[in-house]
């Protein structure tokens, strides 16, 4: 059994249909990616496993058991959390505030203190910065800080919805790098990235989507060496 599966998921925005029978499946301890252009429907897909939005046709399973209804600050307590795109980090509020709202649905708060000091080790820039207002930080810090705030809820999976967007070269390399130290410490990734070749690079299995269907699914690698993958979404040969 996989730990999550989506089957003909159906999702609308009012007369929009943005997911039209979407099947995915995402077992344990992997990184899996969904490519495809603006509007093929990787953001919504992740909405719709975080509970921000309902299906209106279709099934979504985490631990064989069915999160379709299920509101989605329980889902974050289910062991699902959401680093969404643009990361929305509480401006106002200080690095360690933000950190610790990750924390809210928890009472374990021994080992809440031994998470927080497991993710100031994965992003040490987070610990110089620790009293400042979130606002103030890069962007590279802010996405630093939205991966830290969703860890703090010991999630068993990590929902990331454009982790590198408007990052530079170092950065998006930076993030990559945490992304698969975060699978290494046992986390299952389903990722959403414009950067598709590093992406699939990075994943272990990925679904291609286009205007919300999955167009091809395979092995990362496989996916990467398919003459289509590489003239729709890689500019050309690798």
């Amino acid at each position: 059994m996989s730990l999550l599966e989506l089957t003909e998921t159906h999702v609308h925005y009012g007369a929009i249909h943005a997911l039209k029978g979407v099947s995915v499946a995402v077992d344990e301890g992997q990184i899996v990616t969904l490519v495809g252009a603006n509007g093929a429907g990787k953001s919504t897909t992740l909405r719709a496993i975080s509970g921000l939005l309902r299906p209106s046709k279709g099934q979504i399973r985490f631990r064989g058991k069915s999160i379709v209804a299920v509101p989605p600050h329980e889902i974050v307590r289910l062991g699902i959390s959401h680093v969404p795109e643009g990361r929305i980090v509480f401006a106002n509020l200080t690095v360690m505030d933000n950190l610790e709202m990750g924390a809210y649905p928890r009472r374990d708060r021994a080992q809440v203190a031994a998470d927080l000091k497991q993710v100031l080790q994965l992003f040490p820039r987070l610990e110089e910065r620790r009293r400042q207002s979130a606002g103030t930080l890069s962007g590279g810090e802010q996405q630093m800080l939205a991966i830290g705030r969703a860890l703090m809820a010991r999630p068993s999976l990590l929902l990331m919805d454009e982790p590198s967007l408007g990052l530079a070269p170092i950065l998006v390399r930076e993030i990559f790098s945490v992304i698969r130290e975060i699978r290494g410490r046992g986390t299952t990734i389903v990722l959403v990235e414009q950067n598709a070749r590093m992406a699939l690079a990075t994943a272990d299995f990925g679904y291609v989507l286009e205007t919300g269907s999955v167009r091809m699914s395979d092995r990362a690698d496989a996916l990467l060496q398919s003459p289509f993958v590489q003239a729709a979404y890689l500019g050309g040969a690798a």
